[in-house]
């Protein structure tokens, strides 16, 4: 199993993504090269810190980054050389499985789609985030990669979320939900109501329409919702369970009485942390490209690259992207049949 690392990028790069590199090798056997794209000299600086030397551990000297400002496109036609670009392109090639970057999310989509193309049967590619529910985790899709999606993007990534979920999360039959705003079938845009009937012409298990509150009281397996409305979903369920937790700890701190009380409850406190902290989950599969692609979060530490590098060993592993295009073939022969029977 071959992935590839972009090693510059993140908001603490390389020390982090080195760092996870490293904790990804000692823990996953199965990993038997991996490719660290970036700057040479600082990048074998932070690998001789860790003490860790093994061959399968290979870096791959870049002379550029992509830099937060830079324009997505830009990014990929201007700057080749970057940790990115190389990273990507090691894929392309054949010569890694999987790409991994916590690094500029547009310029990962935009490289991606322009170097690896599209899988069949997929017109856009979008990002599925774990968001953990009450009772268990949920695929969110899209989570950013496609602002302007279309009816029929949105049922391709219905069909995506749900392999996903089927192969990684291990639910048997995953019930979509339509991000809208109310649970009525007639509630939502023009958009919302088109995606709906989609949705519900198809062989999917869709349950209609869920709520924000929904995500959490009454969860679906697959919430499907366009990049802007899902970007902004995950930012803020991310910064609400911050908050929640700064609220916590102030509280508890306040009195003699309550620090008693917290301490008692300390296992359960770290439980619920562990449950929405973002490192647990690592990255957020791109779904649709060519190639396995995992997008972590800009500020990943050490820790969530190790689960980043995970999920993409994860996704080679269950054959994401064979199942997709399989997912996807199935349903169009289905429509196809079912359209020749009516006329």
């Amino acid at each position: 199993m071959r992935i590839a690392l972009d090693g510059m990028g993140g908001d603490k790069a390389p020390f982090c993504t080195v760092e996870g590199a490293v904790m990804a090798l000692r823990e996953y056997p199965e990993i038997t090269k991996l490719y660290l794209t970036g700057d040479e000299k600082k990048l074998s600086e932070e690998i001789k810190k860790t003490g860790f030397s093994d061959s399968r551990l290979e870096v791959v000297h870049t002379t550029q980054v992509v830099e937060m400002s830079d324009s997505a496109v830009d990014a990929v036609r201007r700057k080749k050389d970057s940790s990115l670009s190389r990273a990507v392109d090691l894929v392309k090639k054949g010569d890694a499985e999987a790409v991994v970057s916590a690094g500029h999310t547009g310029a990962m989509v935009a490289a991606t789609t322009i170097k690896l193309r599209m899988l069949d049967g997929i017109d856009r590619p979008g990002i599925a985030s774990y968001l953990p529910t009450e009772h268990n985790v949920c695929v969110l899709i899209d989570a950013g990669a496609n602002l302007d999606a279309r009816p029929e993007h949105m049922l391709q990534y219905a069909i995506m979320g749900t392999v996903l979920s089927k192969q990684v999360l291990k639910f048997p039959n995953p019930a979509v939900g339509l991000m809208s705003i109310g649970g009525e079938d007639a509630k939502g845009s023009e958009f919302t109501k088109e995606v709906f009937k989609l949705l519900k012409a198809s062989k999917l298990n869709f349950r209609g329409n869920v709520e924000g509150h929904d995500l959490f009281e009454n969860p679906v397996e697959v919430v499907l919702c366009n990049g802007f409305t899902g970007n902004v979903v995950l930012k803020t369920a991310e910064a609400t369970a911050s908050a929640v937790f700064h609220w916590l700890k102030r509280e508890l701190l306040s009195n003699p009485i309550r620090k008693f009380g917290a301490i008692l409850a300390k296992k359960a406190f770290l439980a619920i942390r562990e449950k929405t902290n973002y490192e647990t989950y690592g990255g957020s599969p791109l779904l649709g490209v060519n190639g396995i692609a995992i997008i972590a979060h800009g500020s990943s530490s050490p820790l969530a690259i190790k689960n980043a590098i995970r999920v993409a060993r994860d996704s080679i592993e269950q054959q994401i992207n064979p199942r997709i295009v399989e997912a996807i073939r199935l349903f169009n022969e289905e429509n196809t049949q079912i359209s020749g029977g009516e006329s």
